[in-house]
């Protein structure tokens, strides 16, 4: 039910941010060369575009292979991991490109989402880690914030609702002493969505979650 509700909002505007990605990435390598990986990458690229995402894979990995560290084919293997659902691996290959790049935002903001995503699965509910992914989505997230400037709404929501679904899971087995803990995570949670109505005041779906937090909160009294 929570996973549920949690899905709702952060994939709103998906189509549209896919669309506006490609742009950028388009944007920022048109210009470059990239013979050192063979046709591997454009092919990646071109099955990219076409939705196969695991057939961009299967390219990317081979341009990987054949050239290792490239800081552009790594951007566009550890989103083709994200789109298969490999969090696993998208968070490796974006580590991957931290260390070589360490102020690419976008890096931060992906390998946020691939860990928070594992942290939601319900076949992590029984893994010690998974309160590690919670911390680690939260700090890329603030890390990407600190990059690209707190005013980005997107990052904002993301890490918000990181927020949110941590201090849920910190109140399954809630113990007293653990009480405030939870209810400094919900308040972080309300303030980052707080922080986008200043900037968009209009989005009803930041209200809701608002709404949602608070009644988190009033659980727990």
């Amino acid at each position: 039910m929570i996973l549920g509700f949690i899905s709702l909002f952060p994939y709103l505007k998906l189509m549209k941010y896919i669309k506006q990605a490609f742009i950028l990435l388009f944007i920022l390598l048109s210009g470059s060369s990239f013979a050192q990986s063979g046709g591997y990458y454009n092919l990646g690229m071109q099955t990219m575009m076409k939705g196969d995402y695991k057939g961009a894979v299967k390219q990317l990995e081979k341009a990987d292979a054949k050239s290792p560290n490239n800081v552009n084919v790594l951007k566009l293997l550890g989103y083709a991991y994200f789109q298969c659902g490999d969090y696993e691996n998208s968070i490796s290959t974006y580590s991957k490109l931290i260390s070589l790049k360490p102020t690419d935002y976008a890096s931060y903001y992906y390998r946020g989402k691939g860990r928070l995503n594992i942290a939601n699965d319900p076949k992590e509910s029984l893994n010690q880690m998974r309160e590690n992914f919670y911390v680690s989505a939260i700090k890329d997230f603030t890390k990407a914030l600190e990059i690209n400037g707190e005013e980005d709404a997107q990052l904002l929501q993301n890490r918000g609702l990181a927020y949110k679904d941590y201090g849920i899971f910190k109140s399954y087995k809630i113990k007293k002493s653990e009480k405030a803990t939870c209810i400094a995570l919900f308040n972080s949670s309300i303030s980052d969505f707080q922080k986008i109505l200043v900037m968009q005041p209009q989005r009803k779906d930041i209200l809701s979650l608002i709404d949602y937090v608070k009644a988190q909160i009033t659980s727990l009294k």
